[in-house]
């Protein structure tokens, strides 16, 4: 078990060739994002832009997560409203966060939608290149979210409240198998 406090200054220390989380203290080493990645947090932000200006779109921003909040978690990106994290330091509470986005790379696997259903994150968003899947997950409990929805990527998705977006996914086809 990693103590907090050594996880965020080995973060500090990071190079920036690796992602480093803190689940149920233990260590977790992600490779950073490839392109395609890229081209689907963007999508999203775009889409948010579009539909709900006020908000915005954070990638990669470290969250304290879990239900004690000593887990540390870099989602795909943050839905909030601008300027939420304005003040904060490198790993900012989970309050006032609508949605995480994460993205399946082919060789990892994002974190369990339970850190962030404990965390009281509204909805979860998780784009799963591999299957070709985009899973919607809301209404958090303490040891998970209560409520999934599986879409195939071509398909429309509904994002529910906070969040509240209606989604085109065709164009994610381009970037998954």
């Amino acid at each position: 078990m990693m103590p907090v406090e050594d996880f965020e200054a080995l973060a500090l220390a990071c190079p920036e060739t690796v992602t480093l989380e803190l689940s149920n203290g233990r260590l977790e080493v992600r490779p950073v994002a490839d392109g395609d990645h890229d081209e689907i947090i963007m999508w999203f932000a775009m889409q948010c832009l579009r539909l709900r200006p006020e908000l915005r779109l954070y990638r990669g921003r470290g969250l304290r997560i879990g239900g004690d909040h000593n887990d540390r978690a870099r989602p795909g990106g943050t839905l909030a409203h601008a300027g939420r994290f304005a003040g904060d330091g490198e790993w900012s509470s989970p309050d006032r966060i609508l949605l995480t986005v994460d993205v399946t790379s082919y060789d990892d696997t994002p974190a369990a939608p339970c850190d962030y259903a404990a965390a009281g994150i509204p909805v979860r968003l998780l784009i799963d290149r591999r299957s070709g899947t985009v899973a919607v997950r809301s209404e958090p409990g303490s040891a998970r979210y209560r409520h999934q929805r599986l879409y195939d990527v071509g398909e429309a998705v509904t994002l529910p409240h906070p969040a509240s977006i209606s989604l085109d996914t065709e164009e994610l086809k381009n970037y998954t198998d």
